[in-house]
């Protein structure tokens, strides 16, 4: 009887909630009062909260795509992919297992673009399995050998570049070597009237180089041409020369260069002269004459 009556009395000291609990609940945190929670029982204590609502657990961040994995897998499969881009038609170049490649790169790219998917121009595992079973299922082509030509190689291709470029040299070697051989008289003419005629006052750059090397006590010997390039400008026929000068001082011989560059008239035009180093300023005359090649 004892026993009812402070079981009873407990009820009463503990919060109306506890009202809610089994007499057996009520009879544990009467005998264990630390064990029971401030709403009774033993209830875990809640999780955090998210303005007053049930717990919520904290978000993962979305793994980055893996695109390792395709770009280190093994030759053969590397190759496989590029097999497959081109019986999708979006790769046409050769098939040595260079996902990196410029083409190859352009060809995923165009390929996961026909799909929707974000253009990288690389390959997840997943995409690798999809484009080669996309791949397996497209229709076989068949090319008839006697209406398909086979393509040139590379070799031959150079060759015939190599063909048509010495043709075009051989149809133009007659003018160009005329232009030299005619800089060439000018050239020994200025340096037997020391320092005198149309040479030194169509190239300035070499009447200074003739006038600095006699101030040095150097005499110019033989002059030896060498046609740089010569061909079609806005102007006329244009035409760079490479001219070597043997001069001496003592019994000491120095060989030095120039590059002259000049369109072709009486007298020359837009005319020229550089050190055989300044690469960048004979390449740049070329350009602002609009020189079309017949020699390279």
């Amino acid at each position: 009887m004892r026993r009812a009556l402070l079981i009873l009395g407990l009820a009463v000291l503990l919060p109306a909630a506890a009202f809610g609990q089994s007499a057996g609940e009520v009879e544990r945190c009467f005998q264990n009062p630390a064990g029971c929670a401030a709403g009774g029982g033993a209830a875990p204590a809640p999780g955090p909260a998210t303005g007053g609502g049930a717990p919520v657990a904290a978000a993962r961040p979305a793994a980055p795509p893996d695109y390792t994995t395709v770009l280190q897998s093994p030759e053969a499969d590397r190759k496989r992919l590029q097999e497959s881009l081109r019986t999708l038609d979006k790769y046409n170049g050769p098939i040595d297992g260079n996902l990196q490649s410029e083409a190859t790169v352009k060809a995923i790219g165009d390929w996961q673009k026909g799909r929707g998917t974000a253009v990288v121009g690389k390959l997840t595992p997943a995409e690798a399995l999809q484009l080669n079973a996309e791949a397996a299922r497209a229709p076989i082509r068949r090319i008839e050998p006697s209406t398909q030509a086979a393509a040139p190689s590379n070799a031959d291709a150079l060759k015939a570049l190599r063909d048509r470029l010495a043709e075009r040299r051989k149809a133009a070697e007659p003018k160009a070597e005329a232009a030299a051989q005619a800089l060439i008289r000018d050239l020994k003419a200025y340096v037997a009237a020391d320092g005198k005629g149309a040479a030194g006052e169509q190239f300035a750059a070499f009447a200074k180089w003739y006038a600095d090397n006699k101030a040095a006590g150097r005499t110019v010997g033989e002059i030896a041409p060498a046609i740089d390039d010569y061909g079609d400008a806005k102007s006329g026929a244009a035409a760079t020369a490479e001219i070597r000068f043997d001069t001496k001082q003592g019994a000491e011989t120095y060989r030095q260069c120039l590059v002259f560059a000049w369109i072709e008239g009486t007298p020359r035009k837009n005319t020229q002269a550089f050190s055989c180093d300044d690469v960048a300023a004979v390449e740049k005359w070329k350009t602002d004459q609009t020189l079309k090649s017949a020699w390279r």
